[in-house]
């Protein structure tokens, strides 16, 4: 009995001086220095880019021309396709020709019988003119004989206007296309009467290929566009700078590039902007007249742009972005920065930071100003902040 007490007593006071040199380790591990946090940065290099601005407009053909007859009468028929495309000159409609057709007939006629009198009126003059000098006459026959061939010879003439308006009138009763485009609804059928230059047009036809795009630009835009291309702080880029995007209503993006055709001389006294027009191929009719679009206009190049991931950038209490950067020591440094806008995932920055600072990406939450941290580089750069369209190509720059 005695030897179990004693077995109990050695096992129990065992397990104290275990537990005792567990929690020494324990002690021991806890006071040890913390590890630094790591961090992945980017180290920021310049480089150009081409800075864009979007605008929204709406797009109108280039050319608009609206039916109207020319001369008065009924319809007889609609000789073309509503919705398709027209050729200049093509017959549109047809106005009862009958009674231009008898009109053209009667100035034919009319002209016929003052041409008829004009040899023996001519012949009467010349003989009494000849009579006139032997005498044989008085001044006033001879001048009744003059005015009389002066008065059939401006019959002629006028019966020779008259037989033209006739026929162009004739010619009016079918109804042709002004312009080569596409035509829409007709707004009249066969039966119904017209008029002469009425108010209401028959059919509109527009051509659509190219089509323009006007949007407005506010002068202070433009102001600033002016100032930094003067500074230097953009520069042109030659033959491309008038060259257009174009984004659909849908968001997609209009496979054929425009150009920047003229801004307008004058400003909207209401709005405090200028018109811009850019001309878009459009061989299949994908752009319609009054369709909202936006285009992708180019500023310039900035030749030393830096960029960075949105996801670096943080705002503080008061909304201002800043930035976290690590030092020549190693130590976190916070950085206030004024941005410029927003290029693909990237913020493209004014001012703040520049070329060489390592800017901290990945493991933001995990440190503070002042910290030391480990540093590691961020790999992931390209497939987080995308690609970015606005990159000037090797060929551009030089």
């Amino acid at each position: 009995m005695k030897s179990n007490s004693k077995t109990g007593i050695i096992i129990i006071s065992a397990f104290i001086v275990f537990c005792f040199m567990l929690t020494g380790c324990g002690e021991k591990k806890m006071g040890g220095p913390m590890p630094m946090p790591e961090v992945a940065v980017i180290t920021i290099q310049t480089k150009p880019v081409i800075t864009t601005t979007e605008l929204p407009g709406r797009t109108s053909a280039n050319l608009v021309a609206e039916v109207r007859p020319q001369v008065s009468g009924i319809i007889q028929k609609r000789l073309f396709t509503e919705g398709s495309d027209v050729k200049e000159g093509q017959p549109l409609f047809q106005i009862d020709p009958a009674l231009y057709q008898v009109a053209l007939d009667n100035a034919k006629a009319a002209l016929a019988r003052s041409e008829a009198q004009l040899s023996t009126i001519q012949l009467r003059e010349t003989r009494l003119k000849d009579l006139l000098v032997e005498k044989a006459v008085s001044q006033q026959d001879y001048d009744d004989a003059s005015a009389a061939l002066k008065q059939v010879q401006a019959d002629i003439q006028y019966g020779k206007a008259s037989v033209e308006t006739a026929r162009i009138n004739l010619q009016y009763t079918t109804i042709t296309a002004p312009i080569s485009g596409r035509i829409g609804r007709s707004n009249v059928t066969g039966g119904a009467l017209v008029t002469a230059h009425q108010p209401v047009a028959l059919a509109t036809i527009q051509k659509i290929d190219p089509m323009y795009v006007d949007v407005t630009q506010s002068t202070a835009d433009i102001l600033k566009l002016r100032r930094q291309l003067q500074e230097g702080q953009l520069s042109r880029n030659g033959e491309s700078q008038r060259q257009v995007r174009l984004l659909l209503d849908d968001n997609s993006e209009y496979p054929l590039q425009g150009k920047l055709q003229f801004q307008d001389v004058s400003v909207d006294p209401t709005s405090g902007s200028v018109v811009l027009r850019m001309a878009f191929p459009n061989p299949k009719g994908v752009l319609m007249p009054g369709m909202f679009v936006r285009t992708i206009v180019q500023e310039g190049i900035h030749k030393n742009a830096i960029l960075v991931p949105q996801q670096a950038v943080s705002r503080d209490p008061k909304g201002n972005p800043q930035i976290l950067i690590v030092d020549k020591d190693g130590k976190v440094q916070q950085k206030q920065l004024t941005l410029d806008r927003a290029i693909g995932n990237e913020w493209l920055i004014s001012s703040g930071i520049e070329q060489g600072d390592q800017v901290i990406i990945e493991g933001i939450s995990k440190v503070k100003p002042g910290i030391p941290v480990k540093v590691v580089p961020f790999e992931n750069r390209g497939k987080n902040s995308g690609a970015n369209t606005n990159a000037v190509p090797p060929a551009q720059t030089k």
